[in-house]
């Protein structure tokens, strides 16, 4: 937590409901009515009436005020004399000195209905450790004398062998000791593409076998895999992540001392000089006003209120705030980190470019046609990617001989006569392609896979497959540049010549490439490190960026297509995936902290020159009560503009 003044907030916030709050009001109406209403003239019986109303506002005091005395005595008996509940304590205790019952209810329902407010709009508890929890199997399947055996995970032993089938998630990290097969690594690394393995192959927990049956040698113990890390970082992650202080508690840790102090010399020095005997009452009772003046209820409504108004005009955007604290933190925010796959592209591999070779006397759509039969018969997601940019109604009745799929490489075949051989580039050294050589396979310019193809041993070009890029991302990025924050970073799990090339199209400043969760934690914790007092923002969507959402100072998500792991851990979610939105949600950050600031500086203004009349008598309790709620009404429209849409 962050200062000792704020720790209150939860402590008594819970146990005050809103139905105790409209309690208190309630018999507070009641005795004011009573006093004002039946009390002149009862006569005989105004002692009883007396006895009403004054126990209807002890009733009132108590329900709400009762918490707020506890935490004084104990913030006290802790050695914190000037916490903000102190101040409330010891003000609407003076206002009963003094006789001003109703203000001291007053102040104290106030003063609840405000922390109601805040504690509305406060921070989530996030359970996005469950959620994760799918993505971690708790059994698997082990070779032991022979025999295949389903035990739990975290009794499989480093050396032993694991049996995984199409369809299950890999329990644990190893290396492939037999067969090879399709994984599918969304959840550790975001990427939408399924990479290949192969035996020798390194494999991790997590991953989702889509293929073969393969045996694993494991190579780390089930706390050690990476899947617990990813868990373990979430849960370390939420430790970490301090709550951003309170502007009244901030306010209120300078206020509140400076306020009792000149209450005690209101009360004593006068007196010491002028004569106790004749001045003591006089001054103890204009040291009590302005306790009770003193009591920040302006702040109290309008500042959670200006919150709850960015909260809620925000909401009208399709951004989800989960609470007040993060659109103070994200007005201050200096870098913004982008995952890739999924929010600056959709996630969806297409076919970006077909390029043929200067010798080929094919167009773009003949070679096309040719790889794509070659491929036809692959469930490689390439060769879909493939069959979704060249469908032909006879793909399926095309007669495709000698067709064969070279694992790790690609493909060949004989379509229409022509031998077709489609793959990487290792597939055309190893078939020794005319034309082909290393400055060919280079494709450090190429964001995507790229699939080169050869007719009857020469080459003839190659096709390009990328993750496309939204078509707002480069406007989402300048934008988020013209509302005032410098650096731009993409942390992604591609390869770095794919992202620098994204990177560049688009315009982001910053590229972290080929990270797992907890690399992209580490380079989060780096930029928050060295982000000179600003605030870092991460932005994605996949359940691998659940542990850096919840590490950053502010975490993002893409609430449409997004998990629902990185939507729970996450602070503000933009319902739409809109990108363009993460520079709205801060522009309505600083917008509504600049009316917090102004509420908080017309308040306090207005609360200093109250107090120093009433230190010189010039005005009475209940004129001062009356400019402190003028105060609250001027403060309260003006944070109710935030909702009007501009």
């Amino acid at each position: 937590m962050g200062c000792s003044c704020c720790e209150h907030h939860h402590e008594h916030g819970e146990e005050m409901s809103l139905k105790k709050i409209i309690l208190s009001a309630v018999l507070f109406a009641a005795g004011i009515f009573v006093e004002k209403f039946f009390a002149p003239s009862a006569g005989n019986n105004a002692m009883v009436f007396r006895g009403i109303y004054l126990a209807l506002y002890f009733g009132s005091y108590i329900i709400c005020g009762l918490p707020v005395i506890r935490e004084a005595v104990e913030s006290l008996s802790k050695g914190k004399c000037f916490s903000e509940s102190f101040l409330m304590a010891v003000a609407t205790i003076g206002a009963v000195v003094i006789g001003e019952y109703m203000e001291a209810c007053a102040v104290m329902i106030l003063f609840q209905f405000g922390e109601y407010l805040e504690d509305k709009a406060s921070d989530k508890t996030k359970d996005t450790i469950e959620e994760l929890l799918d993505i971690r199997p708790d059994t698997a399947c082990v070779i032991r004398d022979g025999k295949e055996m389903e035990i739990d995970a975290d009794d499989v032993e480093v050396g032993e062998t694991i049996i995984v089938k199409p369809g299950e998630l890999v329990p644990l990290d190893g290396m492939i000791s037999k067969g090879s097969t399709m994984v599918d690594t969304s959840a550790l690394t975001g990427e939408s593409v399924p990479r290949e393995i192969n035996e020798g192959d390194e494999i991790l927990s997590g991953f989702v076998n889509t293929r073969a049956v393969i045996e694993i040698k494991v190579t780390k113990e089930f706390g050690e895999s990476t899947v617990s890390k990813i868990l373990d970082l979430i849960e370390n992650a939420q430790e970490k992540k301090a709550s951003s202080e309170k502007f009244i508690t901030r306010f209120a840790k300078v206020y509140t001392p400076i306020v009792c102090i000149l209450a005690v010399a209101v009360a004593v020095v006068p007196p010491t000089i002028l004569g106790w005997d004749e001045h003591f009452k006089t001054w103890l009772y204009r040291a009590c006003e302005m306790l009770v003046v003193s009591c920040p209820c302006a702040l109290v409504i309008s500042v959670p209120l200006s919150f709850f108004a960015g909260i809620g005009r925000a909401g009208k955007d399709g951004i989800l705030v989960k609470g007040s604290s993060y659109l103070e933190l994200l007005s201050r925010a200096k870098t913004v980190a982008f995952d890739k796959t999924g929010t600056l592209t959709k996630g969806v591999y297409e076919v970006t470019a077909v390029e043929v070779a200067e010798e080929c006397n094919l167009s773009k759509d003949e070679l096309a046609a040719l790889v794509t039969h070659a491929e036809y018969y692959s469930d490689h997601p390439v060769s879909k990617s493939l069959r979704n940019f060249h469908a032909c109604e006879n793909c399926g009745k095309l007669t495709v001989e000698e067709a064969e799929e070279i694992s790790g490489h690609g493909s060949k075949c004989v379509v229409d006569g022509k031998k077709v051989i489609a793959g990487n580039g290792k597939l055309m050294m190893l078939e020794k392609v005319q034309g082909f050589d290393e400055r060919s396979e280079a494709a450090s310019d190429v964001a995507g896979s790229v699939v080169y193809a050869a007719i009857d041993g020469v080459f003839a070009g190659r096709i390009i497959i990328s993750d496309v890029v939204k078509e707002n991302a480069k406007a989402a990025i300048e934008k988020i540049h013209n509302v005032g924050i410098p650096t731009t970073v993409m942390l992604t799990g591609d390869t770095e010549s794919n992202a620098q090339t994204i990177a560049s199209s688009i315009g982001i400043d910053e590229v972290r490439a080929e990270l797992l969760p907890q690399n992209k934690v580490e380079e989060i914790e780096s930029l928050m490190k060295n982000n000179s007092g600003g605030t870092v923002v991460f932005v994605g969507d996949g359940i691998n960026d659940a542990p850096v959402l919840t590490r950053s100072d502010v975490g993002i998500a893409m609430g449409a297509m997004g998990s629902d792991s990185a939507i729970e851990a996450a602070d503000i979610v933009i319902m739409d995936d809109n990108i363009e939105n993460v520079a709205l949600a801060v522009r309505l950050a600083k917008k509504t902290m600049v009316n917090v600031k102004q509420n908080i500086g017309f308040s306090i203004a207005v609360k200093v020159a109250i107090l120093g009349m009433c230190a010189c008598g010039f005005v009475n309790m209940w004129l001062a009560i009356f400019g402190d709620v003028g105060v609250c009404l001027l403060t309260i429209l003006n944070s109710i503009r935030l909702l009007k849409k501009k």
